[in-house]
């Protein structure tokens, strides 16, 4: 067998852009052949994968897995809106959503899981997929609901397949009551969900650094009348009711009817059903929240530059 030395690895690794482990391996494999052994990354996907892993992923697909008292959310990004599309990447999307399940909003249980018939990890399959499809991909994040009895509904917003598009919210219902009166208003909430971005079920749950915040900000802008300290208090707190009325889901004007609060709605169901019913939770998820996009290109300039003719 070949001496492998650092200084080839090292080689192997600024040609190829792959990891330190793979280079060596690839060296391993093809007893020292720096030309072979790049082949043999190609054809494992790995240099391909490396080079796209800089390039921002912040298209791609939210996906919604539930059964019955759990449901989970993932977001897996691709760089374009085309490679969402595409049948392959929906089918590892769906795989990953059904996986996260077991791990209950863990990303990093979900990403060291065992992908079906793959004999390896998800996180490995994707980074192999990366070779495949042609583009950055990442599993990005994952979130769950459960409820000890009830029912975690769901809903898409922007399908493109089944239980996949750009935004997706799970709620949990925890009730003994019937399941699909349950769902019912649960899909409900969801939508509403989906459309008002709530912070929190409760004000009990409300971060208080978010409260805080919302304060200062409100004080700030009350000083700027000139009014006493008195009135501008009274002030402040009127502003942080409305304020709790926008961003509590339970207080909110239920989108569905426009005059109920969604804490009343879900009372009326108990009441209809005989048993309690509580707001256990939600997550909303939007397709590339938070992701740097960085400036847009300008294609037209880039085939000039790359004519010759800029």
């Amino acid at each position: 067998m070949a001496d492998i030395t650092a200084a080839m690895v090292k080689e192997l690794r600024e040609a190829s852009g792959a990891g330190m482990m793979d280079c060596k391996a690839a060296l391993n494999e093809t007893g020292g052949d720096m030309d072979a052994a790049a082949d043999w990354l190609r054809t494992k996907g790995l240099a391909k994968a490396a080079k796209k892993a800089g390039r921002v992923a912040a298209e791609g697909l939210v996906a919604v897995a539930t059964s019955g008292a759990c449901g989970s959310l993932v977001e897996v990004n691709s760089e374009t809106d085309f490679v969402a599309r595409n049948e392959t990447f929906q089918s590892m999307v769906k795989d990953i959503a059904d996986i996260s399940l077991a791990s209950k909003g863990d990303l990093a249980a979900l990403l060291a899981a065992d992908y079906p018939g793959a004999g390896k990890s998800v996180e490995a399959h994707v980074q192999e997929m990366v070779g495949t499809i042609g583009e950055n991909m990442t599993v990005r994040r994952s979130a769950s609901v459960y409820v000890s009895q009830g029912i975690v509904s769901q809903y898409i917003h922007g399908q493109v397949a089944a239980g996949m598009g750009k935004i997706g919210v799970l709620v949990g219902l925890e009730s003994a009551g019937d399941a699909s009166e349950l769902d019912a208003l649960g899909r409900q909430i969801a939508m509403h969900v989906a459309a008002t971005r709530p912070l929190a079920v409760s004000l009990d749950e409300l971060d208080a650094a978010e409260i805080e915040r919302e304060r200062n900000l409100l004080i700030a802008e009350a000083k700027e009348s000139g009014k006493p300290d008195n009135i501008i208090d009274k002030m402040v707190e009127g502003r942080l009711r409305k304020f709790y009325e926008e961003v509590v889901l339970d207080s909110q004007i239920f989108v569905i009817d426009g005059e109920s609060r969604v804490g009343d709605v879900v009372k009326k169901l108990a009441d209809k059903l005989g048993t309690p019913v509580t707001l256990k939770g939600f997550v909303r998820m939007e397709l590339g929240e938070g992701v740097e996009k960085g400036p847009e290109e300008d294609f037209a300039a880039e085939v000039a530059a790359v004519a010759g003719k800029a």
